[in-house]
């Protein structure tokens, strides 16, 4: 990701680059300067952390907000100082801008009683429910953007985690962040700003129907286990 394309963040340590970065790696525990770097570690980071994940929270489990903090710190935790712990600099993309920070606890709270209490544990649905919890919890905790950095990924690790609830594998994001399927997901999180959902339906949807080919399993066996 080019540095243009990065978050627009000042104020606190959070914000801070590491020395030597040119300003494009944040501040870090393992005093990284490279962006490839750091990305090949976020990386292997986060494939421990589903493994961890999948073990720390079962079928049976209602996610908090809580939760979603355990989450991001679990991936991150050994690599900056302030993973799971929610953001104090306002962040935007382009011309998009995510919820303000003093409102993040509030919005967590109102997440967890909401969208987390209301599909998680997520199963026992069709693939379109399935698509919907997920496409419903997945925009909402992206639009918060409660923490400094991983955002979207967390997200996916939430996802993920749910999908697991509902009986699949690992969810295949494969593609999602190149060409038109990265077009047609930051779409659909502008459309979720409305509360129109179907959009990250669609491309959650998608990610499902992967997710299955890749396992030589269909839709309809959505429910059976992993």
């Amino acid at each position: 990701m080019k540095r243009s394309d990065r978050y627009d963040a000042s104020g606190l340590i959070e914000a801070q680059f590491e020395p030597g970065s040119g300003g494009r790696v944040l501040k870090n525990l393992r005093g990284i300067k490279s962006r490839r770097q750091m990305n090949e570690l976020e990386t292997q980071a986060y494939g421990h952390a589903i493994r961890e994940l999948s073990r720390l929270y079962g079928r049976t489990h209602q996610f908090t907000a809580a939760d979603v903090c355990k989450i991001h710190q679990v991936w991150l935790g050994h690599i900056y100082a302030w993973a799971g712990q929610f953001r104090g600099v306002n962040l935007t993309k382009g011309n998009f801008t995510f919820a303000a920070a003093p409102h993040i606890r509030q919005l967590m709270e109102e997440f967890g009683k909401g969208p987390l209490t209301r599909y998680t544990p997520c199963g026992g649905g069709s693939k379109a429910l399935t698509a919907r919890a997920l496409a419903i919890v997945h925009a909402e905790l992206v639009l918060i953007h409660p923490f400094r950095d991983g955002n979207g990924r967390g997200a996916r690790l939430l996802a993920t985690l749910m999908a697991l609830q509902a009986g699949l594998s690992v969810l295949d994001f494969g593609g999602i962040e190149r060409g038109k399927k990265r077009l047609a997901y930051f779409g659909a999180v502008q459309a979720a700003v409305g509360k129109n959902y179907r959009p990250m339906e669609q491309v959650f949807s998608d990610v499902i129907d992967r997710t299955l080919k890749g396992r030589g399993r269909s839709a309809s066996s959505l429910g059976e286990g992993p």
